[in-house]
This record gives C-alpha cells, structure tokens and sequence, in this order.
C-alpha cells in the first residue's frame, strides 16, 4: 500500500470550518476590522480525530489531547492582498508571531444558539490582547499543540508540497485546518478576537 495516497474519513469530508474574525481598538471600542470565513481543514485533522477516536487519553493523560491552541501568522505566500489558497497538505503556519490557548469553547445548536450540552458544531474563541500578536497578519491556524506552554512550539517540518504521511508525528503540534486572508496590521493597542466554528 502506498502510504502517500491522501485518504480521509467521510466524516472528515463533511466537517465545515469558519473562522469570525474580530478586532477594535482597546480605548475607545470602535471595531478596527469585522469579517467571516470558511477555511481548509488539514490532512493532519484526521489524524487528531483518529487518534481521539482510539484513546482520548493518548498521548497525555494529564492535558487535552485535542485542539489546544490558534495561532497567528505572517508568512501567507503569495501576494500580500491576495495570498495563495489555504491546502490540506498545510502542517505549521510558514513564519507563526503568536499561539494562545483558547479563552472559550462552546457548543452550539443547528440554530446557532449556545448550549450546555454535546452537539456537532463548537466554537473555539481565542483572544489577543493589547501587545499580543502584532504585526501584519495573513495566516492562522488552530492546532493540538504537544506542549500546553505557548512558548514551546514543535511544527511538522514538512508539507505543503510532498506532504509525508509516513512521518510519526508523535511529540509535534498537529494543525488541523488553516487559513490565508489579506493582511490585516494588529496595532499594540488593538484587541483581536477569533473565533474557528467547527461543523461535522
């Protein structure tokens, strides 16, 4: 079997992603930039979910083993206005400035509305406060990060092109989805939040 073929489970195909995408100034309130987006959800994704799906405890018993972190970065290729199309075959962010464990999560029903209960969509919301993250942002990604400490970073050295499925990625953060968008500038007196909607 060639393990280079590109498989992955239906419901994998299925899931959606979006990101809502929200920044203003921290003085006086006024919203700097507002938007929403869907966004690629990586090859590595399915090997998150297979990996939850046999142990939920692997391969740390004593910290999430799920989506841990979103980061943020400036090393979109391509154009600056327009960088190049998101791939699945994306494992790191290409020049990451920022990772910061989420601020919330939440489920939600098909309404939209917020729920205490299990569903098929869940919103992962990450906030960057004034200082954090600035600089002129085109990329983002939302990752299991081997390390709960955002100072430590262990990336996939490998992909997007000639994507190795054969590597053990054991002990490396796992990016399962990614997104490229126009640059937007965060300023030190800006907060930025975002928020990744994941629907299976």
């Amino acid at each position: 079997m060639d393990n280079n073929i590109q498989m992955s489970p239906c419901f994998m195909q299925r899931a959606t992603g979006e990101f809502l995408f929200k920044m203003w100034d921290a003085r006086s309130g006024k919203i700097l930039v507002e938007w929403r987006r869907f966004q690629t959800i990586t090859l590595d994704a399915g090997i998150l979910a297979a990996r939850l799906f046999r142990n939920s405890l692997d391969p740390s018993r004593v910290q999430s083993n799920g989506l841990t972190m979103l980061g943020v970065g400036t090393g979109a290729t391509g154009n600056l206005l327009s960088p190049d199309a998101p791939q699945t075959t994306q494992r790191k962010l290409n020049e990451e400035i920022g990772r910061k464990a989420f601020a919330s999560t939440q489920y939600r029903n098909v309404a939209g509305i917020a729920v205490a209960y299990p569903t098929n969509i869940v919103d992962f919301t990450t906030t960057f406060g004034e200082g954090e993250a600035v600089g002129p942002l085109n990329e983002m990604g939302l990752m299991c990060t081997a390390s709960l400490n955002p100072a430590t970073k262990n990336p996939i050295n490998n992909g997007p092109t000639s994507y190795d499925a054969t590597i053990d990625v054991t002990g490396y953060d796992l990016m399962a989805n990614y997104l490229t968008f126009a640059c937007v500038a965060k300023p030190s007196t800006a907060i930025l939040s975002i928020t990744w909607r994941l629907t299976f």
